[in-house]
């Protein structure tokens, strides 16, 4: 059955989809500032790290990320401060005995204006230096500060694990305060663990479902004012004016960037029903690449490109399910197994899907199964993988308070970060720009 126009605009905030697909409360927002609580995550090695020489602002962050990312951290009761691994001749037996396998030591510097910071992280049984001495250079600003904070403690992480850490990207989200007529909508944008939160765009109406472009500079999302249709922007992170991508008469949701961010999906009912279209990231005549006799939404494409999975209730009223189109053959297959499955999101590596599974957060592999199962969080959304896709970020209201919570998928522990108002469709950033 096809949608009417009508039904189209009555698209919720929480998944995007047209009303005929399910049926949501609203959720009335107010402001409210939560405090921060962390849960240590499982611990699985130890690592001294001495705080960098000369330094006060990256040693924090770097512990901080490690601590977040399952590493046991201790800057207590060190037998030495070491700046570089020739202050440790002689000594090593010392820190040997100590039965700490890691020792991260290093300093910073000033160069013309630059932060230079040099450090080595050690296999202090062997005492060899794993890949050799480090450098990292940034500007001295607040904001060029934190990400090298973050960028060190990933590249420490993948030394001593042998995969990347998940903290040099960054988190975009809604934050809505208000209702109704008076609901206003920020997107925002912060570090991924948490702090430095800034707003990129501030409107009177609803932000939906923002998404990144590959290399971390631009955000598409749809907004909606009062009494107009859905419109999908193009926004820089960096500040400036949105760019309109869609002006057209219906209901434009749900943008996401190709793989090498040329091309733009998003589902439309411009031509009279919600179908799926492809179009240039930088605007243009779109292509109608999914025309079935029922509504598609939701599209999302796929790490490699060469597919994208979206939402249809082809199989009947108020039954969404997942299904995957490919771009070379035009096949489409069904994903999900379960009753109501909505919201689909890759992760990096295309072996996990994350979606809504009735009411409640989940995730499947790409071959439909369903592995996580993170319950009913109030809020009608999947979650969003980290780079890594160790960990997901997703947002939660309870008791008409709401938050963000960052979950390792392998241990289960996890951290909430504060907001103000209720925060939605947070989406994670593999860029650290």
């Amino acid at each position: 059955m096809k949608l009417s126009t009508h039904s189209i605009l009555r698209a919720t905030s929480s998944l995007l989809l047209i009303t005929p697909l399910l049926s949501v409360p609203a959720y009335a927002a107010e402001s409210m500032v939560l405090d921060m609580t962390v849960t240590a995550p499982r611990q699985q090695n130890q690592v001294a790290f001495v705080p960098f020489a000369g330094d006060s602002v990256l040693s924090p962050i770097i512990v901080n990320d490690l601590s977040k990312e399952g590493l046991k951290i201790t800057s207590q009761n060190l037998p030495q401060q070491p700046r570089s691994s020739s202050e440790l001749a002689g000594t090593l037996p010392v820190w040997q005995n100590l039965g700490i396998p890691y020792l991260v030591i290093g300093g910073t510097r000033t160069n013309r204006g630059k932060i230079i910071t040099d450090y080595e992280v050690i296999d202090v049984k062997s005492g060899r230096i794993l890949e050799g001495k480090q450098t990292s250079t940034t500007n001295k600003d607040p904001d060029s500060m934190r990400r090298a904070g973050h960028v060190i403690a990933n590249k420490i992480y993948a030394l001593i694990t042998g995969t990347p850490g998940d903290f040099s990207g960054r988190i975009a989200y809604i934050e809505e305060t208000g209702a109704g007529k008076e609901k206003v909508s920020r997107l925002k944008v912060m570090d991924a663990d948490g702090e430095n939160a800034k707003t990129i765009t501030e409107v009177t109406g609803s932000i939906f479902s923002p998404t990144w472009s590959p290399d971390g500079n631009r955000i598409a999302y749809s907004l909606q004012r009062d009494k107009s249709y859905p419109v999908i922007y193009v926004q820089s992170v960096s500040g400036g004016g949105a760019t309109p991508l869609t002006p057209f008469p219906g209901s434009n949701l749900s943008p996401s960037f190709s793989p090498d961010g040329s091309k733009i999906l998003f589902s439309s009912s411009f031509e009279g029903s919600a179908d799926i279209y492809e179009m240039n990231a930088s605007g243009g005549q779109p292509r109608r690449l999914i025309n079935w006799p029922s509504s598609e939404v939701q599209p999302s494409y796929a790490p490699d490109g060469k597919s994208f999975v979206f939402v249809s209730d082809k199989t009947g009223f108020n039954k969404p399910q997942i299904y995957r189109y490919e771009f070379g053959s035009g096949r489409t297959t069904k994903v999900s197994s379960s009753g109501y499955a909505t919201s689909p999101q890759f992760s990096n590596d295309g072996s996990q899907i994350a979606f809504l599974s009735g009411r409640s957060a989940a995730i499947m592999n790409s071959g439909g199964a369903v592995t996580t199962n993170l319950g009913n969080t109030g809020i009608d959304e999947a979650p969003s993988f980290s780079p890594s896709g160790r960990n997901v970020i997703y947002a939660s209201k309870q008791g008409g308070k709401g938050k963000l919570t960052i979950k390792s998928l392998s241990s289960g522990q996890s951290f909430d970060i504060p907001v103000q108002g209720i925060a939605r469709s947070p989406i994670w950033s593999s860029s650290p720009k």
